[in-house]
């Protein structure tokens, strides 16, 4: 309790903003969300809890970012790459990862309430679908308690060297099983989730559709990749597909002559210096990292950007309570580097 006490002392203080104003002002903050809800829609009951922010949550996120932060869109981040141009002190780009209808139907309110741009990394091949990825399904059929971990634990076991076997039916236990099927060829996954696939659609609609994305174009949310099926670039069968084919498959959903798409990141986070370069070859001229660093900005930000994860834990406590000083120490003493010229 003393220690809580302290963080909450130590922030309203004005100390630690003031450490962070000296700190962090010449560097850029990248912050990644994926999913926000009203916990009123029906899609909150079953959805990925560590990856989703409720509403509100993510209102006084952003009156954080506008308290201690100037927000900046992917054109200033792009002149800064280009030409040098100076960032504003204590930059921040906001960013939401894979492409979610509940972006436009929350996000982007919020976002404009608020007077701010964003960046979204779409993956391309899950415009306009209706299910989720399988991550995210098995986690709601575990929650709707459709499946168990044991039921895919049992499946699994041809497909395992270790003979590993869950300790019960926890997130965790799932978190697990999912890392394992990760692991997997496409299509043996495919073939092994094929008889769970009933249990998995829970009739609802998760995924972005085209006229949602020109929607959250003209709000003021620039559109990236997030790779064409999202699997992670360590993995892929077919990484230029994974690459410069999102980006033209991105342009021929949105009707575009030409791809248009300066940007992207790594699906899971996942990536090399090979693949890093093959996405610059693939034309594009900022790539998004996981690797929670700042990023220097004095001279021109790199092309190959850091970013800091936003999960719920960050920025609540136990009690459900919105933390400004929690989110405050998460943010402003990430260390700072520069991943490539």
């Amino acid at each position: 309790m003393l220690k809580d006490l302290s963080k909450k002392l130590f922030y309203a203080s004005g100390l630690l903003g003031l450490y962070h104003r000296v700190r962090n002002a010449d560097s850029l903050t990248v912050v990644m969300f994926h999913r926000t809800l009203s916990p009123d829609d029906p899609r909150w009951q079953t959805c990925d809890p560590d990856y989703t922010l409720a509403t509100g949550w993510l209102a006084e996120s952003l009156r954080f970012f506008k308290k201690h932060y100037s927000v900046v869109s992917l054109a200033q981040v792009l002149a800064s790459r280009r030409h040098g141009t100076p960032l504003p002190p204590r930059a921040l780009l906001i960013t939401f990862d894979d492409g979610w209808a509940d972006n436009a139907d929350y996000a982007l309110p919020a976002l404009q309430q608020a007077g701010l741009p964003a960046l979204l990394f779409v993956v391309a091949d899950a415009v306009g679908t209706r299910q989720p990825f399988f991550q995210e399904r098995l986690i709601a059929a575990l929650r709707r308690k459709a499946i168990t971990v044991r039921q895919l634990a049992d499946a699994l076991q041809p497909h395992l060297a270790d003979g590993w076997r869950p300790q019960g039916e926890s997130m965790a236990d799932l978190r697990q099983v999912i890392a394992r099927l990760e692991g997997l060829p496409a299509a043996t996954r495919q073939t092994l989730l094929a008889p769970f696939m009933e249990a998995l659609d829970d009739g609802l609609r998760h995924m972005v559709d085209v006229d949602e994305l020109q929607r959250l174009e003209a709000g003021g949310v620039a559109l990236g990749l997030h790779g064409k099926t999202h699997s992670p670039m360590k993995h892929a069968e077919d990484l230029d597909a994974e690459l410069g084919g999102a980006r033209a498959s991105l342009a021929a959903t949105l009707g575009q002559a030409q791809p248009s798409a300066e940007s992207m990141s790594f699906p899971h986070g996942s990536y090399d210096d090979a693949i890093a370069q093959k996405a610059r070859e693939a034309g594009y001229e900022l790539v998004f990292t996981s690797v929670p660093v700042l990023n220097p900005a004095k001279r021109g930000v790199g092309w190959l950007l850091g970013r800091t994860g936003f999960e719920t834990d960050t920025v609540v406590d136990r009690s459900g309570r919105f933390r400004p000083d929690l989110l405050a120490l998460y943010l402003f003493r990430r260390g700072t580097k520069r991943l490539a010229a």
